[in-house]
């Protein structure tokens, strides 16, 4: 017998079962169309303006941001994991050093952004 069979079996009944539930979900299941569901928010409240509103580009920029401060600071976990195998390796001074470089890089990058006003919302 092949070895992947049961692997096979095992995808074949995931999707008997999924595609099983969909159709009964779409046998069983209610049809009451209202004006309220076909509106682009469910949520209760009618919608006040365009869904496909342009946004300002300050809002862009604070985004773009963050997504690379958080990057940058990711680096710092398996740094910090890792710094008491550095010490003992005798590469500790070296690290901390990098790692102290590289901090400074994002705090000078940090104030002249802030120096910007950057991150000031109107």
């Amino acid at each position: 017998m092949n070895p992947y069979f049961s692997l096979l079996l095992l995808f074949a009944f995931a999707l008997l079962i999924g595609g099983g539930f969909i159709l009964l979900s779409q046998a069983l299941g209610p049809r009451k169309r209202k004006a309220t569901k076909e509106l682009p928010y469910e949520c209760g409240v009618d919608p006040i303006d365009e869904p496909r509103r342009r946004f300002s580009v300050k809002f862009y920029l604070v985004a773009m941001l963050f997504i690379v401060f958080d990057v940058e600071v990711v680096f710092l976990y398996p740094w910090a994991v890792l710094y008491k195998e550095f010490i003992r390796s005798g590469l500790g001074m070296f690290v901390f050093v990098e790692m102290a470089l590289f901090l400074g890089i994002l705090v000078a990058g940090l104030l002249y952004i802030y120096g910007r006003r950057a991150l000031e919302w109107e």
